[in-house]
């Protein structure tokens, strides 16, 4: 299979030095391979992307002298394969529907030691489960978050017996990282799959959309390193192949915080605006 990586911000705001060293890290890795770069819009969040950040994405990878291999995809085009996964998983009793909100998962996260600190971990505070035993409605609803049953997800995969891992070549040598699957129901637990406002989730997107786009390297920040465990778990449910990873370093401002992007200052078109050039930029970012 053709050696492809893929960009995939979201047009919520300025692309920041950290964003032009993971798109620029993956383009020059499928260039150096003989493969494709592709670029991918992931405009899930309906009530914060706005059409001119997408329009400067595209502007700023232009002058960064990246070059896509295919015409973007967006995730708000593909709705229907995301709500056909759904659908799937629903029928095989693995999600269900949830109606807590975020005060009642920290108060019921928190209640076995009172006053002690909710336990977090790469979906943000780990569901304590208290929708999993309420009865399921007979069709699917809309409108509703969903969320995977880990531990019933773990049976399907065939928990304790089947070993999952996935390759990582972030630290300069290609490893096999194991998942505890036998913690993942306390560390990870029953993630969100569906928001009431998307009929789908980052996690379940970003899964079923790299699957799509034949991408075989995700090229992506250590910052998503321990999500991989709950993107594997999903690709195991729908028969989908495990790309390679390669986690990244982060680009962080002097005080050692990771650039976010409020942080305007660092923002690809201000440094555009000064009159810095595209090998400047590779120079910060240190490539």
């Amino acid at each position: 299979m053709t050696f492809t990586t893929r960009f995939a911000p979201s047009p919520t705001g300025p692309l920041h030095l950290g964003h032009a060293y993971s798109a620029l890290l993956a383009h020059d890795m499928a260039r150096a391979a003989g493969g494709r770069f592709l670029l991918r819009i992931e405009d899930i969040d309906s009530t914060r992307c706005r059409p001119h950040w997408e329009a400067q994405i595209y502007d700023d990878l232009a002058w960064l002298g990246i070059a896509w291999d295919a015409p973007p995809q967006r995730q708000s085009d593909h709705l229907t394969a995301y709500r056909a996964a759904l659908d799937g998983l629903w029928r095989r009793g693995l999600i269900y529907p949830c109606t807590c909100t975020r005060r009642d998962i920290g108060a019921a996260a928190s209640a076995p030691q009172e006053g002690a600190a909710p336990a977090y971990g790469p979906d943000g505070l780990i569901y304590p489960g208290t929708c999993r035993a309420k009865p399921r409605p007979p069709v699917m609803p809309d409108g509703t978050v969903l969320r995977l049953n880990m531990a019933a997800a773990l049976k399907v995969i065939g928990a304790p017996d089947t070993r999952l891992n996935f390759r990582e070549t972030g630290t300069g040598t290609t490893r096999a990282i194991s998942i505890d699957m036998q913690k993942l129901t306390s560390t990870v637990g029953d993630i969100v799959l569906s928001r009431k406002d998307f009929p789908g989730s980052y996690h379940l997107s970003v899964v079923l959309d790299d699957a799509a786009q034949n991408v075989t390297h995700v090229i992506r920040g250590t910052d998503l390193f321990d999500a991989t465990q709950i993107h594997v778990v999903l690709q195991k449910l729908f028969g989908l192949a495990t790309p390679t990873y390669h986690h990244h370093r982060l680009i962080r401002d002097a005080a050692g915080k990771r650039l976010a992007k409020r942080d305007d200052a660092r923002a690809i078109a201000k440094y555009r605006a000064d009159g810095a050039t595209p090998q400047d930029i590779r120079e910060k970012v240190g490539l």
